[in-house]
């Protein structure tokens, strides 16, 4: 009896051994080690491949940029608030955008303003540095010559905005694919004059004055470098 029982028990160990054998080759074995089978993906740095199995296709990056080629007669675009349908800003800024088709006319005045306040309060301060990368070599010196003169006199030249109440193109021009955009600003400065000594010698320090400008910036269309630089200025009326 007690044969028969170990012998059986023996049998069924080895069954047991088996089947946990057979277990580990199939599954494996855990040590901790191992990397997840779903290997992370950072959606950020991850570029799509191109296939080509029928109508599931993976756009290329920046396949959306690629322009077609325009039709012979498109129709003209909407510039409403920026240029009167048919007027020569109108077809100043489709030239530029045939030039570079990524050009916003309204993002352009938005940053004219915003280079134009920069330029104004770098002039008031005598900041070289500011100006020279937002300035044409010619308007560069014309600034620099009168930078200088303010402090040969010893005076110094305060400026506050109060605010910018207009900013529109009023000419456009495109030339070898260099843009010439034409801004008339109208806005409200509080700007004085001060002698070495302290005192107002011109301008105001306490009145606001609307003051109107006439500003030129250029830049070659489809060049990497983004930035416009001022190249004219002219008092408006």
């Amino acid at each position: 009896m007690q044969d028969s029982f170990d012998v059986t028990t023996i049998i069924f160990l080895a069954l047991a051994v088996f089947v946990i054998w057979r277990l580990r080759s199939v599954l494996g074995q855990k040590t901790g080690a191992e990397r997840s089978p779903f290997k992370p993906v950072d959606r950020s740095r991850t570029e799509p491949q191109a296939r080509s199995d029928g109508d599931n296709v993976v756009r290329l990056p920046g396949a959306d940029r690629v322009q077609a080629a325009p039709p012979t007669a498109a129709a003209p675009r909407d510039w409403r608030g920026i240029a009167e349908p048919g007027s020569e800003v109108a077809r100043g800024l489709e030239a530029c955008v045939q030039a570079e088709p990524g050009f916003d006319p309204r993002a352009f005045v938005e940053g004219a303003k915003s280079a134009y306040e920069a330029i104004m309060i770098a002039f008031a301060k005598g900041d070289r540095k500011t100006l020279r990368g937002l300035l044409s070599k010619e308007v560069g010196e014309a600034f620099e010559r009168a930078i200088a003169e303010r402090e040969r006199n010893r005076q110094t030249l305060e400026t506050t905005f109060v605010s910018i109440d207009k900013a529109e193109i009023v000419a456009v021009e495109v030339r070898n694919r260099v843009a010439h955009v034409t801004v008339r600003f109208l806005s409200n400065l509080i700007t004085a004059t001060r002698n070495a000594d302290g005192k107002v010698v011109d301008g105001s320090a306490e009145t606001v004055v609307e003051v109107p400008d006439v500003w030129t910036f250029s830049r070659t269309l489809g060049s990497r470098d983004p930035n416009w630089q001022l190249v004219a200025t002219e008092a408006g009326a």
